[in-house]
């Protein structure tokens, strides 16, 4: 990184002086977010932590609690460009991906891209849109391009899509179908700002607006936070535990699928820069248990249908209580 992190080393480990300069930075971008979102600390962490690695971040809360905000933070602070669709029940595929049209002047016909190409790209109420249009962007969040008339067309990276939604059970929403929510890394509820907070909004509190924030770090720096999280060590009983974990959902009674192989890799990409951004080069069960619920909870699949999130967090709390989780003498760097 050009400010915040060490050279670059050989291929190995990370360091603690890398983790250290990684965490830094973190708290910087955390703190220009949360002048501009008034949210818990903890959830700017984790949609941070969901950027950095490079996975995707659904925002589920009712309407006016700050989920737009948000994303419109994330996307000032991490540099780059960002773009916003709205979605309403009539927008078409093409409206997010893009259209080729016929050029008469040169007679050949050229792609207009959609909204989807930018960094980071805001998806605000994906819900109220229909599931043939939620189904164009299964593509791009999972191998960042778009195919339109059978030509790929990747997007800038780094590529975030943060989508807000609606709980499913308000009037006009369509439900996300399950291979469309496990291409979320998480699935975070912002839910009501404190007393205080909540006092200062009501006053007339002022609150930096995210068009006016500074680039804490570009593309590069953002890339180069990835390539170190993927040096950060994991010992083999963090491993198992994690797998412990997921295969317990798996036979969990109350459930009708649990977690999958995607699920797994997921939660231990997103454990290592979880760790990186508390300034360690190493992962603890404490960074797999802090995460489980947000990279897990929208994958289950319970016998009564979709889980919400306060369900998904009561199961999984189960599972966690159920499995233990190794001690210091089994998880060392």
């Amino acid at each position: 990184m050009s400010t915040t992190a060490a050279s670059p080393t050989m291929a190995g480990t990370a360091t603690d002086e890398e983790a250290v300069l990684a965490a830094d930075t973190f708290d910087r971008m955390a703190a220009a977010i949360e002048s501009a979102a008034r949210c818990a600390p903890a959830t700017v962490r984790l949609v941070l932590t969901a950027f950095a690695t490079g996975g995707h971040v659904l925002l589920e809360d009712l309407p006016g609690m700050g989920k737009t905000t948000l994303a419109r933070a994330l996307a000032a602070v991490t540099g780059g460009t960002s773009r916003r669709v709205q979605c309403t029940p009539d927008l078409l595929p093409s409206d997010i991906t893009g259209v080729t049209i016929f050029n008469e002047r040169s007679r050949e016909f050229e792609f207009h891209p959609g909204p989807v190409f930018a960094n980071v790209v805001i998806v605000d109420e994906i819900n109220r849109t229909s599931p043939k249009t939620q189904s164009a962007l299964l593509e791009v969040m999972q191998e960042e391009q778009v195919t339109v008339d059978g030509t790929p067309h990747p997007v800038p990276r780094p590529f975030l899509v943060a989508a807000t939604q609606n709980p499913v059970e308000m009037e006009g929403t369509f439900p996300l179908p399950e291979a469309q929510l496990d291409r979320f890394l998480m699935r975070l509820t912002l839910g009501y700002p404190g007393e205080e907070a909540e006092l200062a909004l009501m006053r007339g509190g002022s609150l930096t607006a995210p068009g006016d924030l500074s680039p804490v770090l570009d593309a590069a720096e953002a890339a180069r936070l990835g390539e170190i999280a993927g040096r950060v060590s994991v010992a083999e009983p963090v491993y198992e535990y994690a797998l412990r974990l997921a295969q317990r959902t798996r036979r969990h009674p109350g459930l009708r699928a649990g977690v999958s192989m995607r699920a797994t890799i997921a939660l231990c990409r997103a454990a290592r820069m979880h760790a990186l951004a508390d300034g360690r080069a190493y992962v603890t069960p404490d960074d797999v248990k802090a995460l489980v619920p947000p990279v897990w909870g929208h994958r289950l699949v319970p016998l009564s249908g979709p889980a919400g999130a306060d369900e998904a967090a009561e199961l999984l709390d189960g599972v966690l209580a159920e499995v233990p989780a190794p001690g210091p003498h089994e998880n060392p760097r």
